[in-house]
């Protein structure tokens, strides 16, 4: 068996994959600081309040709520308990499932997110699409669509009623 020659990076790939990689690693922590000093939360912790606060009836069952925040149960599931410590969040069992549990969020967990929002969307803007034209805005979409559907085709942002 002879061993396969690695199949290396072009120049323009290598360019694209660390600004990719440096995009990934710099931009959670110009999204989270904010988010640290206004409210004392992560940017996970927005994403969780901020997927239930954007479902009709603020409620989603946990294993949605892991699909949309790409996070695994368990660490899920301790972030809601943090959050439900703090009051913003609830857990329920499932009204017609006893094997489901369901997080809503609380009248003060949404009074966060709208409190934060504002701020949260300004940070996005200034650290994203202030730098980008609309057809970068578009290629960004498509590419990263791309990219995701290659991790997990059946990734939520890839369904039909999600843009």
């Amino acid at each position: 068996m002879t061993e396969l020659e690695p199949r290396w990076l072009s120049a323009d790939e290598r360019a694209a994959w660390l600004a990719l990689l440096s995009t990934t690693t710099l931009l959670p922590g110009a999204l989270e600081s904010p988010l640290q000093q206004a409210a004392k939360l992560s940017l996970f912790e927005y994403n969780v309040l901020a997927m239930l606060s954007e479902e009709a009836g603020a409620t989603l069952p946990m294993s949605e709520l892991a699909a949309r925040t790409s996070a695994s149960l368990s660490r899920l599931s301790h972030v809601v308990k943090k959050l439900q410590g703090r009051g913003y969040v609830e857990r329920s069992v499932h009204v017609d499932d006893a094997r489901v549990t369901e997080v809503t969020i609380t009248a003060v967990g949404l009074d966060l997110i709208r409190k934060l929002a504002p701020l949260h969307v300004e940070c996005v803007r200034t650290s994203v699409f202030d730098q980008l034209d609309a057809k970068d805005v578009k290629d960004l979409a498509r590419i990263g669509s791309k990219i995701i559907r290659g991790l997990d085709e059946s990734h939520w942002t890839l369904r039909p009623q999600h843009p």
